[in-house]
């Protein structure tokens, strides 16, 4: 005979097959980073407790064992600060989920609430200029199935800008490939934007449907493996590493960049910024919820700030003098014993 499931089972089991779902109505892409978030969890706290997963419960969502928790990502899984935050952020959900669902457990909840995020660097963003994506392109070997494959989907990603999941999720039926040219993609909290397509990736899409024998109208997968089934993000970074190997004998700073999938949505944003394209355009194009999102790319391309100095008037320092500075012994003695 089984004994029924305490109250943290049956929190987690209301949590993830109706709160977020079917109330918050959060992706399936959502759910699986709360279930990996609480799964490292929930096995943390059965190594720490010397209990199995199956004996803890509420009581054990201390606040201790939550930073501990944190502490053992950033030291023994060496993950960044920004994945410990992803983790936090994944906690707090349950914990305000937990105090309306077991009135309780509030103040443990709201405890649990009280645990700040950890602020993080940003992190240098990684892009590719527009010849570096010309080499990786061109060193494609097109005369394989596979090989128009990886050339149609890196010429996709990089006139559109989309998330790798984005990309990966387009159907047939997702494909305007007569004028306009454009393609729909479901983007984050399940909102959906249409994209233009230059002439030469819709001429390219449309060769690759057509080589696949795929309908149009149908919701079959554009970009397939090798065996056919739908593409997964890890193929998609194995394809970009492979060519930006080939590409890095003609292009030599390739070797010196951490490039990854995402890499080339980065490329999409500064290539427009490049162009003269506004802000709240690419903002769209990319389906940013905010353009403060987007104004991080203003800061990253060298030639934008050099071609802004240009422009500007060189300061002419004052001939004035200025005031005699007074030393506050007080004050700075105090500053410098902190």
């Amino acid at each position: 005979m089984t004994s029924p499931p305490n109250a943290l089972a049956s929190a987690l089991r209301a949590f993830f097959a109706d709160y977020l779902p079917t109330i918050r109505g959060v992706s399936p892409h959502t759910t699986r980073s709360y279930r990996d978030s609480v799964a490292l969890l929930l096995r943390f706290l059965a190594s720490t407790t010397k209990r199995p997963v199956v004996e803890l419960d509420v009581a054990d969502l201390t606040v201790d064992h939550i930073v501990a928790f944190l502490q053992h990502l950033e030291q023994e899984r060496r993950v960044s600060a920004t994945t410990r935050n992803v983790r936090l952020a994944a906690i707090h959900t349950f914990a305000r989920f937990l105090a309306a669902r077991e009135p309780m457990h509030l103040d443990q909840a709201q405890r649990l609430l009280g645990i700040p995020f950890k602020r993080a660097r940003p992190r240098p963003i990684a892009y590719l200029e527009y010849e570096e994506i010309a080499a990786i392109l061109a060193g494609v070997d097109r005369s394989t199935r596979a090989g128009r494959r990886d050339y149609t989907l890196l010429a996709a990603m990089f006139n559109t800008g989309a998330r790798v999941q984005e990309i990966l999720d387009v159907r047939a039926n997702d494909l305007q490939l007569t004028k306009p040219y454009q393609l729909r993609l479901m983007g984050k909290g399940r909102k959906v934007r249409w994209c233009p397509l230059w002439a030469q990736t819709a001429q390219l899409l449309r060769a690759w449907c057509a080589e696949c024998s795929l309908d149009l109208r149908a919701a079959v997968p554009v970009f397939v493996n090798q065996r056919g089934r739908p593409l997964s993000r890890f193929g998609v970074r194995f394809i970009l590493a492979k060519h930006i190997r080939q590409a890095a004998q003609q292009q030599p700073g390739l070797s010196r960049k951490k490039l990854h999938p995402h890499s080339l949505r980065h490329s999409t944003a500064v290539h427009l910024l490049k162009s003269g394209v506004d802000l709240p355009t690419i903002a769209h194009w990319l389906g940013h919820a905010s353009v403060n999102t987007t104004n991080r790319y203003v800061t990253v391309d060298l030639e934008l700030k050099r071609k802004a100095l240009a422009r500007a008037q060189p300061i002419v320092p004052s001939r004035s003098a200025p005031a005699p500075w007074r030393r506050d012994p007080g004050v700075l003695e105090w500053l410098e014993a902190l």
